[in-house]
C-alpha cells in the first residue's frame, strides 16, 4: 500500500525532530512548548492509525485518502519546524567577538520576536488542519475498517500455477529435469538421506510451476506426497493439509480439529516415519516458520524428500543445512523463451505477429524482466485488444499503474502485493523510492543509501549508524528479492515524474514533494513556472536539453536532495541562490562538465554529501572546510587521471571531523598539512586517493605524510583503503604501517608497479579483509599459501607482470570463503589446479590460460573441485608453441569438465581458434555455456 508506505517517509523525521526540539531550548520558548507538545501526541496518534491501516491488503478509497491528508499534513508540519529551527538559530557558523557580535545579537533577536509571532500564526494553522483531519477520520468510521488482511483471504493467485498443463509451459524443461535428477540421486544407494531442496526467487519467477513439475516427474517414485500452500497460515493449518493429502486411517484424524501444534507434529511424524515421502512446501515465509514445519518430518533413512519455495534468501539457507541438501536460485527466462511465451500467449506463435507489432512488443518484453507471471498476465490483457500499435503503445506506457485496474492483472498485482505486503513501513518506503530513477537505470548502492539517509527515511537503531541501518535496509530488500527491475506507480504523491510524456504535474491534489525532470521542453518550461515548487524535498534532473530553463532554485526552497548527476550543460545553468537551501542534506554533480563549485555552497551547514565524482573539478574553496557536517566528499575517479584530474586536499580538513569517507583526492598536489590533518579524521570508513610523482623530493615527504595519518587511523574505524597511481608507485612504505585497522575490508593497488612478493602487511592476522586487488611480479605457491589463510577473503584480483610457467596448486584448505577469483585478463597467463577442497565457495573464476604449458596435464585446471561454482571465464593464450589444434583441445577439455559440473556453471572460453585459423593470441571468438534450456532454438 503506497500510501502508507509513503506516510512513514513522511512522519518518521517528523517525529523525531518534534521530541528533540522539546528537549532544545527552542521548545522552550513561551507559547511554543505547548503548541509543539499537542501536534506531537497528534501526529503520533495519527501514525498508530495508518499502522493499523498498513495491515490491510486492499483499504478503501476513504482510508487511502485519509492517509494522503495525514501524510500532507506531516510534510507541511516538518517544513514549519525546520524554518522555525532555521530562524532561531545563529544565522552563522563563524565566532564574532566585539560591537558586531553585540549588533548582531541585536538584530537577530528582533528576528527571534517577529519569527516567533510568525510561527505561531503557523501552528495555529497547523492545529486547524490537525483538527479537520482527526474529524475526518471519524466521519468515515474507518476504525471499523481496519481489520487485519489474513482474516479473509481471496483466492491464491498462485493455484493456477499447480494447474497448468505442461504444453504451456516455456522454460522450464531444463532446471526441472536436472533437479529431478538431483532429487533422485541416491534412490539406489545404500546412504538413504532425506534431502531438502529449497527455491528461492522474487514474486512471479516460477517457482511454484517448477515445485509442481519436479514433484509431477517423481512422485510415483514415493508412498505418499502432499503440496501445501504456506502464504502467511498457521502452522496448525499448513499441518492439517499435510494430513489431509497423506493415506491414514479415519480414526487417526479423530479430534483433528481441537489438536494444538505440539500434538499436529507429533501426529504427522508418527504417520510419516515408516514412509517414503514427498512434501512440497511452498511460500515459506519466515525461518522461525520453517524451524516449526521442519519438526513434523522425520528423517527416517527412507530417501525421502522436501520441497521448499521462498521469496527470501536466507529463509532459502535455513532450509539447507545439511550436506545432503541444496538451494536453487530461479531465473528470469531468457530473451528467446521470453519471446516464445509471450506470442504463444498473444497469438498462438511468434510468426502470427504482425510486423508492425514486433517493435511494442519486444518493449513490453523489456518491461517484463523475464518473469513469467508478468509475461502471461501481459500477453493475456493484450489478447482481448485490438491489434492496433496505438492500443499496445498505450499498455505498454501504463504498465505500472496497469496492475490496479485491469482484471487481466489481479494475478500479477496480487503476487506483488504478497511481498510488498510483508515488507515493514520503512523498507516500503525506500523500495518506493526507487521510482524516481529513471526506467532501466543502474543504481548505485552508496548513492541510494546515502539518498534515503538525506530524505530523513533512516533512523538510528540500536548503536547502528544511520548509514549502516541504510545498508542493512538496502541488503534486507535484496534478501527478499524485492530489488528487481519493475514499473512502480507515481499515484501516491510520493515522487512526480515528468518528462518523455510523463507530466502528472497537472490536477494535482497534494503538493509536489519529490520531483524528477527526465526531459524539459518549451511546454513542460510553462507547466513548471506555473507551479508551487515551493514544497519540493528531492529534486532529480537527469535532462540534457535546455536545462537553463529549469526554475531558479530559490522556488525549491525546501530542497533536502538535489541530483544532477548526469545533467550535461549544468554550466548553463544558473546556480546563483543555492546558498538560501538552508535544508539540503545531499548534492550531486556527479558526471557533469562542471569546472568549478558554485560559491553558496560553503553556506550549505547542513550538507552531508557532496558528490563531484567525474567532474572537473580540481581545487575546491578554502570556506569548505565549515561544512562540518559533511560526511561523504566524493571527488574524481582515477579514470579521469589522464585528464590531469583530482582534487587537491583542502587544509583544514580535520575540522571536518564527521567525514566518512574521502574519494578522488590527490595527495601529492595537496600541502603537507593538509596530507597530515587526515590522521584528524577519526570516523573515517573509506579513503580513495591519488599518489604520483615517484622519484621526487616533494612524493617522498607527502609518502611520509600519508603514512603518518594511516598509523593514526589504524585505531579508528577504516575499512577501505585505495591507492592509485599513474606512476610505477611500490607502495613499499606501507609495510611500516601499523598500528593495522582492525576494521580493513577492502585493499586497492592500481599502478603500474608491481610487487616482488607479498606486502609484509597483508598477513592472515587480517581477519576482516573481504576484498584485496594487488599487483605481483610473479606468483609463487608461497603468495598464494599467504592469501588463502586470509579467513574473511571474499574477493581476490591479481596482475602478474610476467608468465607464470611452472604449475602452481592451491591447496586443499586454502581461501575458505573466497566467492571471485579474478586474474587480470590483460596480465600474462598463469598455469593453475584446483585441488580437491579448496575454494569450497568460490562462485566466480576468470583467469588466462597458457596452453602450451599446460598441455603436459591434458588441460586439467580441477574445476571439477570447485563446489559452488557458477561463472567460469577462460582466455586462451595460444603464443609460443601451441598448436592450433592445441588450442581446440584446451577448449575442449574445458568445456569437457565444466559440463560434468553438478552445477552446471555458465562458461565462456575466449581465444578459441575455429578449424583452419592461423595461430594467434588476439582471437577472440567466445564459445558460452548457458544454463537456460534454449539448445532447440540455438
Amino acid at each position: 500500500m503506497e500510501v502508507v508506505s509513503a506516510f512513514h517517509g513522511a512522519l518518521g523525521p517528523l517525529l523525531g525532530k518534534l521530541t528533540a526540539l522539546l528537549a532544545d531550548e527552542c521548545g522552550r520558548l513561551k507559547g511554543v512548548r505547548r503548541e509543539i507538545r499537542s501536534l506531537k501526541s497528534e501526529l503520533t496518534s495519527m501514525q498508530a492509525a495508518v499502522q493499523k491501516y498498513s495491515t490491510l491488503q486492499d483499504p478503501d478509497f476513504q482510508a487511502k485518502a485519509w492517509i494522503s491528508l495525514v501524510r500532507e499534513l506531516a510534510y507541511d508540519t516538518e517544513d514549519v519546524i525546520d524554518k522555525f529551527i532555521h530562524q532561531l538559530g545563529d544565522g552563522g557558523h563563524q565566532s564574532r567577538s566585539g560591537f558586531k557580535e553585540l549588533f548582531l545579537k541585536t538584530i537577530r533577536g528582533l528576528k527571534t520576536l517577529r519569527s516567533r509571532r510568525g510561527i505561531a500564526s503557523q501552528i495555529d494553522d497547523l492545529k486547524v488542519r490537525v483538527k479537520e483531519v482527526k474529524e475526518l477520520k471519524n466521519s468515515y468510521k474507518l476504525d471499523g475498517t481496519a481489520r487485519s488482511t489474513f482474516e479473509h483471504s481471496a483466492v491464491d493467485p498462485r493455484l493456477s500455477a499447480l494447474f497448468v498443463e505442461e504444453t504451456h509451459l516455456v522454460g522450464i524443461d531444463g532446471p526441472r529435469d536436472h533437479l529431478v535428477t538431483w532429487m533422485m540421486e541416491e534412490e539406489n544407494s545404500s546412504a538413504k538421506h532425506r534431502r531438502v531442496l529449497s527455491i528461492v526467487g522474487f514474486g512471479g519467477l516460477g517457482k511454484t510451476t517448477l515445485a509442481k513439475e519436479v514433484c509431477h516427474k517423481i512422485q510415483g517414485h514415493f508412498d505418499c506426497h502432499a503440496f501445501v500452500s504456506v502464504s502467511q497460515q498457521s502452522v496448525k493449518k499448513i499441518m492439517k493439509d499435510v494430513i489431509s493429502q497423506v493415506p491414514c486411517k479415519k480414526d487417526f484424524i479423530e479430534d483433528i480439529d481441537i489438536w494444538d501444534e505440539k500434538k499436529f507434529i507429533g501426529k504427522l511424524r508418527e504417520l510419516l516415519q515408516d514412509k517414503r515421502y514427498l512434501i512440497v512446501i511452498d511460500d515459506i515465509w519466515s525461518i522461525a516458520a520453517w524451524d516449526t514445519i521442519k519438526c513434523a518430518f522425520p528423517e527416517n533413512k527412507f530417501s525421502s524428500r522436501i520441497i521448499a519455495t521462498t521469496r527470501i534468501v536466507d529463509v532459502a539457507r535455513s532450509c539447507c543445512l545439511g550436506g545432503n541438501d541444496r538451494m536453487y536460485e530461479m531465473e528470469a527466462l531468457s530473451d528467446v523463451h521470453s519471446k516464445k511465451l509471450f506470442f504463444k500467449r498473444t497469438f498462438g506463435s511468434e510468426d502470427s505477429c504482425p510486423e508492425g507489432l514486433k517493435q511494442v512488443s519486444n518493449e513490453i518484453l523489456k518491461k517484463c524482466g523475464g518473469l513469467p507471471l508478468a509475461i502471461i498476465s501481459i500477453s493475456s490483457l493484450l489478447a482481448n485488444k485490438p491489434s492496433l500499435k496505438d492500443e499496445w503503445e498505450k499498455v505498454r506506457r501504463s504498465i505500472g499503474s496497469a496492475l490496479d485496474k485491469n482484471r487481466s492483472l489481479e494475478g500479477m498485482n496480487s503476487i506483488l502485493c504478497l511481498s510488498y505486503n510483508d515488507l515493514p513501513p520503512n523498507l516500503k518506503t525506500c523500495l518506493i523510492y526507487l521510482s524516481i530513477f529513471p526506467e532501466d537505470y543502474v543504481i548505485e548502492r552508496e548513492t541510494l543509501v546515502r539518498r534515503w539517509i538525506a530524505e530523513g527515511f533512516i533512523s538510528e537503531e540500536r548503536g547502528l549508524s544511520k548509514q549502516e541501518v541504510a545498508e542493512n535496509h538496502f541488503y534486507e530488500l535484496i534478501n527478499k528479492s524485492m530489488v528487481q527491475p519493475v514499473d512502480v506507480g507515481y499515484d501516491d504523491n510520493l515522487i512526480s515524474v515528468v518528462g518523455h510524456g510523463q507530466t502528472d504535474l497537472v490536477n494535482r491534489n497534494g503538493a509536489i514533494r519529490r520531483l524528477s525532470v527526465q526531459h524539459i521542453d518549451q511546454q513542460l518550461v510553462s507547466v513548471l513556472e506555473n507551479q508551487d515548487l515551493s514544497h519540493v524535498r528531492s529534486l532529480r534532473v537527469i535532462t540534457s536539453s535546455c536545462i537553463k530553463h529549469l526554475p531558479s532554485l530559490v522556488k525549491f526552497e525546501t530542497l533536502r536532495v538535489l541530483d544532477f548527476e548526469g545533467c550535461q550543460g549544468l554550466e548553463e545553468y544558473d546556480m546563483n541562490g543555492i546558498d538560501k537551501l538552508f535544508q539540503l542534506k545531499y548534492l550531486s554533480l556527479r558526471g557533469t562538465y562542471m569546472s568549478e563549485i558554485p560559491s553558496g555552497i560553503v553556506r550549505l551547514y547542513d550538507l552531508e554529501t557532496l558528490d563531484l565524482t567525474s567532474t572537473y573539478i580540481k581545487v575546491l574553496p578554502s570556506r569548505i572546510v565549515q561544512l562540518t557536517k559533511l560526511q561523504y566528499l566524493l571527488g574524481t575517479f582515477h579514470s579521469f587521471a589522464s585528464l590531469d584530474g583530482h582534487i587537491k586536499i583542502p587544509d583544514g580538513i580535520g575540522n571536518m571531523s564527521n567525514l566518512r569517507v574521502i574519494t578522488g583526492f590527490n595527495i601529492t598536489k595537496s600541502s603537507l598539512g593538509a596530507a597530515a590533518e587526515l590522521g584528524n579524521l577519526t570516523s573515517l570508513n573509506e579513503l580513495h586517493l591519488q599518489l604520483d610523482g615517484r622519484g621526487s623530493e616533494k612524493y617522498k615527504r607527502h609518502e611520509e605524510m600519508l603514512l603518518f595519518s594511516l598509523c593514526k587511523l589504524g585505531s579508528c574505524k577504516l575499512q577501505s583503503l585505495s591507492i592509485v597511481s599513474r606512476d610505477p608507485t611500490p607502495l613499499q612504505f606501507l609495510d611500516s604501517w601499523s598500528p593495522l585497522p582492525s576494521s580493513l575490508q577492502r585493499f586497492q593497488m592500481t599502478t603500474n608497479y608491481y610487487l616482488p612478493k607479498i606486502p609484509n602487511w597483508i598477513t592472515p592476522a587480517l581477519a576482516s579483509v573481504a576484498y584485496l586487488n594487488i599487483n605481483l611480479v610473479k606468483a609463487t605457491e608461497e603468495d598464494l599459501g599467504v592469501l588463502g589463510e586470509i579467513p574473511a577473503l571474499i574477493s581476490l584480483l591479481l596482475t602478474f607482470e610476467t608468465d607464470q610457467e611452472e604449475r602452481l596448486t592451491i591447496r586443499g584448505h586454502g581461501f575458505p570463503c573466497l566467492k571471485e577469483l579474478y586474474i587480470y585478463r590483460n596480465s600474462r597467463a598463469i598455469n593453475l589446479l584446483f585441488e580437491e577442497g579448496a575454494l569450497p565457495k568460490l562462485e566466480k573464476l576468470d583467469l588466462p590460460f597458457l596452453v602450451s604449458w599446460a598441455k603436459s596435464n591434458g588441460f586439467y585446471l580441477g574445476i571439477s573441485h570447485l563446489p559452488c561454482l557458477k561463472h567460469a571465464t577462460i582466455t586462451l593464450v595460444a603464443y609460443g608453441c601451441a598448436s592450433s589444434s592445441e588450442n581446440r583441445a584446451a577448449a575442449a577439455a574445458i568445456r569437457n569438465e565444466a559440463n560434468a559440473h553438478s552445477n552446471d556453471p555458465r562458461l565462456i572460453i575466449r581465444g578459441e581458434m575455429e578449424e583452419g585459423e592461423e595461430d594467434s593470441d588476439t582471437n577472440e571468438e567466445e564459445f558460452e555455456k548457458e544454463n537456460d534450456t534454449n539448445e532447440e532454438e540455438s
